[in-house]
């Protein structure tokens, strides 16, 4: 057997190595969720740590004290979000009736003038349903929470993936150096240079993207929570932090966030006024994200567009699921660099150039 195919038989058998151990965690998914919402917080929260533990804080208590603070935040918004959003889908199942009569009495004739459209909608039939059912939706968290004790197996396992999270972010976090280390010795050697190249530049795409992200979200979060609140918009501070939260999703954070403060000031039922804040804060909203924030902030030069961002985290989600959606944002700025580095040998090669050879190389 001579050397060179030794070689390709060698090559061909951790190929298939590889393509068991990505069919194994394909296969894995369900249960890979906490490890991959791990994993991303541990990516995220690293520089953190690295900056406590530059001001000689130990690097096990500087990750506590990261993962700490990341618990708390998360805490915050949920004791901020959960009341609220019972509170306003109770409000606006009570209201819906008058919504309705209110779109009969002024949207009606203008869809009729403009549009030739007849829309007349059955309010007297929703007020009905809901005086039907309004006790079986005024009981609906008893019911959810019964519906719990009885799937104890399922709320057995939603706790211990809540558990198992801060567990895993702690030794992800704890080990990153050693972790990174790790991955340059399985390297081949001769592919060492340039497969480090390729994943520091998926690291500068995906940092610069993720961390650009999240100012723009707090930045947006502080502005939409001031303004609604000036615009004279109850539970202003939830929708703000719901609406800075959604910018994430490209187009569908602001549309999203746009409809509840629509919504919410339905709801209060104090005319048009708090509709006219709603729109001049989104408007300006929208404005500073896409001509201050995120030019500086993100910077067109990363490369993931919005529309690339929408289509990852949804074909991601079909294929692979929740976990999917966790590593969209990681495989797309994988996918990116490949393409770019697939672009730069193809304006090299000779299919490309023909008989001319490239810049700096002699023929």
């Amino acid at each position: 057997m001579n050397p060179s195919r030794a070689d390709r038989l060698q090559t061909a058998a951790w190929a298939g190595v590889a393509l068991a151990l990505a069919a194994l965690f394909y296969a894995l998914g369900p249960i890979l969720a906490p490890f991959a919402i791990a994993a991303v917080f541990a990516y995220i929260c690293d520089p953190a740590v690295n900056w406590l533990v530059a001001r000689r804080i130990p690097r096990p208590a500087a990750v506590l004290l990261v993962i700490l603070g990341t618990g708390a935040v998360l805490l915050l918004l949920m004791l901020i979000l959960a009341p609220m959003i019972y509170r306003e889908a109770v409000g606006l199942i009570r209201r819906l009736p008058d919504l309705i009569e209110l779109a009969n009495a002024r949207l009606a004739p203008l869809l009729m003038t403009h549009f030739d459209i007849d829309l007349q909608l059955d309010a007297a039939f929703v007020r009905g349903w809901i005086a039907e059912h309004w006790d079986t939706a005024q009981d609906l968290i008893p019911v959810v929470l019964g519906q719990l004790r009885q799937g104890g197996l399922a709320l057995l396992g939603v706790a211990a993936s809540v558990f198992l999270v801060p567990v895993v972010m702690f030794y992800l976090l704890q080990d990153w150096p050693k972790l990174l280390d790790g991955l340059q010795t399985v390297i081949p050697r001769p592919m060492l240079a340039r497969t480090m190249r390729i994943i520091n530049d998926i690291d500068r795409v995906l940092s610069e993207f993720l961390r650009g992200q999240l100012s723009v979200m707090l930045l947006l979060a502080v502005f939409y929570s001031a303004g609604l609140w000036l615009a004279g918009l109850r539970f202003a501070l939830p929708v703000g932090v719901i609406t800075g939260l959604l910018v994430f999703i490209p187009y569908v954070g602001f549309g999203g966030g746009l409809i509840l403060a629509i919504l919410t000031a339905l709801l209060q039922a104090e005319g048009w006024p708090p509709l006219i804040g709603v729109a001049i804060v989104f408007a300006i909203g929208q404005l500073v994200e896409s001509f201050v924030l995120t030019p500086y902030l993100v910077g067109e030069r990363i490369g993931l567009h919005p529309l690339a961002v929408i289509f990852a985290l949804m074909a991601f989600g079909q294929l692979f699921g929740f976990v999917g959606i966790l590593v969209a944002l990681p495989a797309s700025a994988a996918i990116l660099v490949g393409l770019r580095e697939v672009r730069t040998a193809w304006l090299s090669s000779r299919l490309y150039l023909g008989d001319k050879p490239p810049d700096g190389q002699q023929p």
